[in-house]
């Protein structure tokens, strides 16, 4: 069993969890992911990890309620426990395995949105650790949707909040906020990594794409066991088949296919769609979900 040792509501359904689990903390890098299971009956919950302390062994997560598990999995207090807590799981960032001299040569955009700012936060932090001052923009609906503002400026050079209706920081979506940095504001990129809803990561590579810079996107579609075996978090990068949890979840955004993702996603859901999937994607759909009967 691995303890919750603090929860808290950092916003409407938006909730964060520190959580007990010495082997998880021990060996995960920035990128990866955990899934966790509430009980022995419980639906699997991928979550990307927000921030760990090794010498603490936890690991803190943060999600959103999007159906009954996450519901059900808000409603738990510190001094309760998951049955299940797998993980790191994915493919680190790719920062951290890259030469740190010629690292901090490069100027790096961070764009997070919504619940996507849990995951680009521990890449700033890995980033402030290590020397590396980057550029990070946290993007929301409105004001009341803004998390981590305070974690994100004690690590990041420089923090823009944007809020789709204007009720704080810079008015509009972060595309804007790129775009306005780079040719009104001057700045140079030589990379950006954005993570939040697929919607957002796509036009985000879209204005990237016109502004010439390399942009790294971390994908969130669905995904059962994370080992690879079910074939639902198949996506489509650069005309191949790949599959987040295990060849991710970062990608060249340049190269994904986010209609064929997004649309996907939607198909999913429904026992008509899986079979429809099944069929179209071949020795390719893997299927060892056991939902596509």
């Amino acid at each position: 069993m691995y303890q919750i040792l603090q929860a808290k509501e950092l916003t409407a359904n938006i909730y964060q969890m520190e959580v007990k689990a010495p082997r998880v903390a021990k060996s995960c890098q920035p990128g990866q992911f955990v899934i966790v299971r509430i009980d022995e009956d419980g639906e699997r919950i991928p979550l990307t990890i927000c921030d760990y302390d090794r010498e603490a062994e936890t690991i803190t997560i943060v999600f959103q309620t999007v159906g009954a598990a996450t519901y059900k999995m808000a409603e738990l207090k510190a001094g309760d426990s998951f049955c299940d807590f797998v993980g790191p799981l994915g493919r680190p960032s790719e920062f951290v395995s890259e030469d740190l001299e010629e690292l901090k040569k490069k100027k790096i955009l961070f764009v997070a949105g919504g619940v996507g700012t849990a995951p680009v936060y521990p890449q700033v932090k890995w980033m402030k650790e290590h020397g590396i001052d980057v550029d990070v923009i946290i993007g929301a609906k409105t004001k009341d949707l803004v998390i981590l503002e305070e974690e994100m400026k004690a690590v990041a050079g420089n923090l823009y909040v944007t809020t789709d209706d204007g009720s704080y920081g810079r008015s509009g979506m972060v595309t804007a906020t790129i775009q306005d940095l780079v040719e009104k504001e001057g700045k140079h990129y030589d990379m950006c990594v954005a993570i939040g809803p697929m919607i957002m990561m796509k036009f985000v590579c879209k204005m990237t794409e016109t502004l010439n810079i390399p942009t790294i996107v971390s994908l969130n579609p669905i995904m059962v066991d994370g080992t690879g075996m079910c074939g639902a978090c198949r996506v489509t990068v650069g005309g191949e088949v790949k599959f987040a949890c295990v060849d991710g979840p970062e990608f060249d955004g340049h190269l994904v296919n986010f209609d064929e993702a997004m649309q996907r996603q939607q198909i999913y859901k429904t026992a008509e769609g899986r079979a429809y999937l099944a069929a179209k994607e071949g020795d390719t759909h893997h299927g060892g979900c056991g939902h596509c009967e």
